[in-house]
């Protein structure tokens, strides 16, 4: 029986470890300190805090643990020649990647319902997204991440048997390649994973479309130009994240191709690990005003 595992990585470009840990490392901090710079930014200055921003602070808290989970240890194992993980440090791994994969899903979905209300009701806005309701979408976001999908499916995948090979063809524990290694059959486990992804990825994804469809019949019945943009850059930020986010899934876990070949799941895992949320805060210090002039004010 197999008790660990061995993270291949980039093991086919074992020559390029160390530019590759620089990279990944500045990548790693860049992130880390965008969403802190953000995070502080929102506490700090008084024109920030409202409705949108308090969800960006969850996001930016969000974001700084999802890519601590994967990328530190991914940066140890680029410096050591085998990256040796025990089974139950993997099946923790899984359980936070997908329970903190689950919680952005349903947090996107939150935001994109609170530019709904911001664009289609501005006069009740104030009213119907009150504080109550603000820290109860939050709150129910991250239980429903980590109690109703994750820790389900974690336990689903720790009830696989593993008697043959132990080499992850990946850089973190993910689903797909764990599955390949089980000599257990994986029916019941596909199935009920597959179940749990819709209800966690679609739900909130349906959510989300349905939300900026919303929005954008309103903006294409305002006459007046300057109006259609003031109500478009109050969600453009959002729809930024939200497409780099739910295309970089699509990409891993949509396209045969992408499950198939190692190394373009390799690639396309770290847009969503890596890149995605080091982009978030870019996205919104570059796209967005009140952002911008805090981090004016905050220089000065």
């Amino acid at each position: 029986m197999v008790t660990e595992f061995i993270i291949l990585g980039f093991g086919d470009l074992k020559e390029l470890s160390p530019l590759l840990f620089l990279l990944f490392g500045t990548i790693y901090l860049a992130t880390i300190c965008g969403n802190l710079l953000l995070v502080a930014l929102v506490i700090t200055q008084q024109g920030l805090r409202t409705p949108m921003y308090f969800f960006l602070v969850n996001l930016s808290c969000l974001e700084i643990c999802y890519t601590s989970n994967i990328v530190p240890r991914m940066l140890v194992d680029l410096l050591r020649e085998n990256g040796v993980i025990s089974m139950v440090g993997c099946i923790i791994q899984l359980y936070f990647f997908g329970a903190l994969g689950s919680t952005e899903c349903y947090l996107l979905a939150v935001m994109s319902y609170d530019r709904y209300l911001a664009v289609c009701w501005p006069l009740h806005y104030p009213t119907l997204m009150h504080r109550a309701l603000c820290g109860g979408l939050v709150i129910a976001s991250w239980l429903s991440g980590f109690i109703v999908a994750a820790a389900f499916q974690a336990a689903m995948v720790s009830s696989l048997n593993f008697c043959g090979d132990n080499e992850i063809d990946h850089f973190f524990c993910d689903l797909k390649p764990l599955q390949k290694l089980s000599c257990s059959d994986p029916y019941l486990v596909n199935l009920v994973c597959m179940n749990l992804t819709a209800l966690v990825t679609l739900a909130p994804f349906g959510l989300t479309l349905v939300s900026y469809w919303r929005i954008l019949s309103v903006i294409l019945h305002i006459t007046s130009e300057t109006g259609r943009q003031k109500s478009f850059s109050t969600c453009s930020s959002h729809l930024v994240v939200v497409t780099l986010f739910y295309g970089t899934l699509i990409l891993v876990y949509a396209v045969p191709l992408a499950g198939q070949v190692p190394a373009v799941n390799k690639t396309f895992s770290l847009l969503y690990t890596i890149v995605t949320p080091m982009c978030n805060p870019l996205v919104y210090s570059l796209k967005n005003r009140d952002v911008k002039e805090a981090l004016r004010k905050l220089w000065i």
